[in-house]
């Protein structure tokens, strides 16, 4: 992810800089290439109130290996005040902080600052048990995951039968709010049901349709193609009951015969292709972040 600049020019006194400010370093000036001179970090001191990490990582460092940009870019940002840690915006280019515990984010997103973390979309084929492991032998999505060290954890479960994305991740705070109907993160299914569909199947659906386990809604609903004695219809709801998206749609008369998980949350299925896995952009992993208050 790089986040664009907004900087405007410097300031300048005659020469180039300030009446009675110190002459910059030649190491620290623009090229030939026209970039912008770095203010000397003795410059920066004071700018902030951030205390330095003994044994800490440079901020900048920090936000490069996390993606946000390049070192340069990563300096940019600092210097605009675009840059927080631990709610505390930093303006200084070499402070040091520790990535392992301190929250820092970039124009009010969270960063995955932690080198350790991983964070995954997986597009599961049908017929794969969301498990790492199976004592009968059937294909897990462990197959799918390539050699890992770290943990994972699913975020909710897909059906046996059921394909599409799932999220995977060694941040067991983030899976568990992503998770859990009370965060309200909403995930978004394509069926495929027999057709033709009656006209008041989606306020039925939308209203609540009484289940043996109680009632159940969905917060969004639409059909997307009709075509003889098949529909396609997009489901959206925020809770993860067990087989619930199948259960509601047979309650109103429309079984499924094939069902795909295309969003969770910000995050979409888009083109990847069946049995792949992907990490996450760092602009995911914000979003991810803010959906759940993190």
């Amino acid at each position: 992810m790089r986040l664009m600049s907004t900087r405007g020019p410097d300031s300048a006194g005659p020469g180039g800089r300030p009446p009675g400010t110190p002459r910059e370093s030649p190491a620290r000036r623009g090229h030939a290439s026209g970039a912008p001179p770095l203010p000397d970090e003795d410059e920066d001191e004071g700018r902030d109130s951030l205390i330095d990490v003994p044994g800490g990582v440079r901020l900048q460092k920090v936000l490069a290996a996390a993606g946000v940009g390049s070192r340069r870019h990563c300096e940019e940002l600092i210097g605009e005040g675009r840059v927080e840690v631990d709610g505390e915006i930093v303006r200084r280019y070499g402070a040091r902080v520790d990535p392992q515990h301190q929250i820092i984010r970039v124009d009010g997103m969270r960063i995955p600052s932690r080198q350790d973390m991983v964070y995954l979309a997986l597009n599961k084929p049908a017929g794969v048990l969301t498990t790492m492991s199976d004592d009968r032998g059937r294909p897990t999505i462990a197959d799918f995951l390539g050699d890992y060290p770290e943990r994972l954890y699913h975020v909710g479960r897909l059906d046996y039968d059921t394909e599409g994305l799932m999220l995977l991740m060694n941040d067991g705070e983030l899976a568990h709010r992503l998770a859990h109907p009370s965060y309200g993160v909403l995930k978004t299914y394509l069926a495929d049901v027999p057709g033709p569909l009656p006209r008041d199947v989606g306020r039925r659906l939308l209203s609540g349709v009484e289940l043996e386990d109680g009632v159940a809604s969905a917060d969004k609903f639409r059909v997307v193609e009709q075509a003889g004695s098949r529909a396609l219809v997009e489901l959206t709801l925020h809770e993860g009951r067990k087989h619930i998206v199948r259960r509601m749609l047979a309650e109103v008369g429309h079984p499924v015969s094939r069902l795909v998980r295309t969003h969770v949350g910000p995050i979409a299925l888009g083109s990847q292709r069946p049995g792949t896995t992907r990490p996450l952009t760092t602009r995911e992993i914000g979003e991810l972040y803010a959906a759940v208050g993190l």
